[in-house]
């Protein structure tokens, strides 16, 4: 069985990162609730871990209710994971929808080497599939969710196990009721014709593997999300 895994290197911190690597496999809905994960052996060989920091790592996961574990079963997604699942914890400072609109611009170009080196065919089906979606939405949040899965799901296409836990936060963030409120008032539904071109123009550049494209085609659609938003 192929597991659908998000790899990452743990070679600083292996319980942490194997954690936060795992965490993201369920934030991301690698693993739905009630499904089988891989077995204690399987995680070694996937993560390059010891058994024992497998077991902590699955201790204190179980412990946190995320999964279950049954002798001679194996171990599963926790039933209620999408109640239990904790999102990426956000700095004590607040962060406006300027501000992070800003780190964007500065941040999410700069993916486009590693999501070209790295993503796979399933990636770029998961990135259509968001594009897909927002086309089909029949209201600004769902649009609005299908926007942020598609810019999440570049981050996971980096396999990079860093950038998914910043991409976490970014979405926090763009749960804010402040930043809802300004995609509202500038989200019309031409607009929002507008930015499912731009991705559909993104994803046909990754998928062409030509780099400078991509960044530039993801750096004019953050640039017309943030004049759309703030009138710059």
């Amino acid at each position: 069985m192929a597991w659908k895994v998000l790899p990452v290197s743990l070679a600083r911190d292996p319980a942490f990162a194997l954690k936060q690597a795992l965490l993201a496999n369920l934030r991301d809905a690698r693993w739905h609730a009630g499904e089988k994960l891989p077995t204690e052996r399987q995680m070694c060989a996937l993560y390059d871990v010891g058994r024992a920091t497998v077991r902590r790592v699955l201790g204190e996961m179980a412990a946190q209710g995320l999964i279950t574990r049954a002798v001679g079963s194996g171990t599963y997604v926790a039933p209620d994971i999408a109640e239990t699942l904790p999102h990426a914890a956000l700095p004590e400072v607040g962060i406006s929808p300027a501000d992070l609109m800003e780190a964007r611009l500065i941040f999410e170009p700069g993916l486009v080497d590693l999501v070209i080196r790295n993503a796979t065919a399933a990636d770029f089906a998961a990135l259509e599939k968001c594009c897909r979606n927002a086309d089909t939405a029949r209201s600004l949040d769902q649009f609005e969710h299908w926007d942020d899965a598609f810019h999440r799901a570049l981050a996971t296409a980096t396999h990079n196990g860093f950038v998914g836990s910043v991409f976490a936060l970014i979405s926090k963030v763009r749960d804010d009721g402040e930043w809802g409120l300004l995609k509202q008032r500038s989200a019309m539904p031409e607009r929002r014709v507008e930015y499912q071109r731009e991705h559909w123009a993104i994803l046909a550049a990754l998928r062409r593997r030509d780099a400078a494209l991509a960044r530039q085609a993801l750096r004019d659609h953050l640039v017309h999300v943030r004049r759309n938003m703030f009138g710059y």
